[in-house]
């Protein structure tokens, strides 16, 4: 039975606490911690959790953890991730990994150094549709692909950034590209590889109250000629989300929608029923998934703990998943061309570079402390919609 520990009982922490609940009989929460206790004991209490809570981590570094979930703002997720590592524990660390490239290359390194795993939560990857359009993809059919393209579209309130944490450089670390966005940006690192320059804008057009952007649109280039285009948003209504692969042979995406043309003999399209058939009966006999977002990497996660597999996301993901947000923000910030990879001489790979280069569109000038209703969305629903455009 594994012993887990919650860091941070903010609105996100409920995702990590219903997962682990789905494998009772292999893990047991032990532990709660938040600098406002009385959240983690409202979190107790609502999941009905036989653990211990804590307002500071460190009380828990002495005590037999075996996976730890940190759950907090970004700026201490590597603070918390290393000094729990060291301690002889495993980490799943929410998105995004931390906030600079510099405090990933130190997770990863204390990982090593003490032999346990790091994952960092990809979500979105543990769905039919994202899990199934990376095996079309892998399988040649749709043709080599010539373009891709995020539409990350969120939408979220003025008030949404008075909350003391969000809205800052510091503390945040960004706005959609960062934490809204990075979902989209891993499944198209875990498909289509990293690009190999990076041409970005930036702006924030509806929320005065925050430093960092609410809007962000991003040109990639791949090395061998591929064009990505991905747009990180908190100002569009519905919040509808896509990953498209424009194939040479055909087009493929998540949601999952499917068309393949071919060429009639003056060069206009006609649709090519055959291979859509072919590439709809390959998508139709890939396996389902037993297990479905958090609740389906904590299953890998426990998994790798229990048997020394590797995870799906590991914390080397984590970083080139942050690395090409980074290069978003500096070419957002300074309107160069971004080449990857980013060294560690680059401005935008630490915390201090970031602060001191990145746009500031507003300064926050006061907050609260916490909000009366911590419910979330999480978007419209990659399932139902699989199914609608099935």
């Amino acid at each position: 039975m594994l012993k887990v520990a919650i860091i941070g009982a903010g609105a996100i922490s409920s995702a990590h606490v219903t997962g682990y609940l789905q494998f009772a009989d292999r893990c047991k929460i032990v532990a709660v911690c938040d600098i406002y206790p009385e959240k983690a004991q409202k979190l107790v209490e609502t999941y009905g959790l036989d653990s211990k809570v804590v307002k500071d981590y460190k009380e828990l570094l002495f005590e037999e953890i075996d996976l730890v979930s940190v759950c907090t703002p970004p700026y201490v997720h590597a603070e918390i991730a290393i000094n729990f590592l060291n301690a002889g524990s495993h980490v799943l660390i929410e998105k995004p990994m931390a906030s600079s490239l510099k405090e990933c290359d130190e997770i990863n390194e204390a990982a090593q150094n003490n032999g346990k795993l790091v994952s960092v939560i990809a979500q979105n990857r543990f769905t039919n549709p994202m899990m199934k359009l990376k095996s079309v993809l892998a399988s040649g059919l749709a043709g080599k692909i010539l373009h891709a393209q995020v539409d990350s579209y969120w939408w979220r309130g003025h008030c949404y950034y008075d909350l003391w944490w969000r809205g800052t450089w510091e503390k945040e670390g960004g706005g959609p590209t960062l934490n809204h966005a990075v979902h989209h940006i891993d499944a198209l690192l875990w498909m289509q590889g990293r690009p190999s320059q990076v041409q970005a804008f930036m702006s924030n057009v509806a929320h005065d109250n925050a430093e960092i952007e609410d809007i962000s649109i991003a040109m990639l280039r791949y090395a061998d000629g591929a064009l990505g285009q991905v747009t990180s948003s908190v100002i569009h209504h519905g919040e509808e989300q896509q990953l498209v692969f424009q194939g040479l042979n055909a087009r493929v995406s998540a949601p999952w929608k499917l068309t393949a043309s071919v060429s009639k003999q003056n060069g206009f399209p006609e649709p090519d029923t055959e291979l859509e058939a072919k590439i709809q009966h390959y998508y139709d006999q890939l396996p389902e998934l037993q297990y479905y977002g958090h609740t389906g990497q904590i299953d890998n996660v426990l998994t790798a703990v229990e048997t020394g597999e590797n995870v799906l996301v590991n914390g080397v993901n984590g970083r080139d998943t942050l690395e090409l947000i980074m290069a978003i923000y500096k070419s957002a910030s300074t309107g160069q061309c971004v080449e990857l990879p980013l060294q560690p001489s680059d401005p935008f790979y630490t915390r201090e570079g970031v602060l001191k280069n990145a746009t500031h569109f507003y300064e926050k000038s006061s907050h609260i402390e916490n909000f009366n209703d911590s419910s979330i969305t999480l978007g419209r629903n990659l399932e139902e919609r699989s199914h609608s455009n099935g």
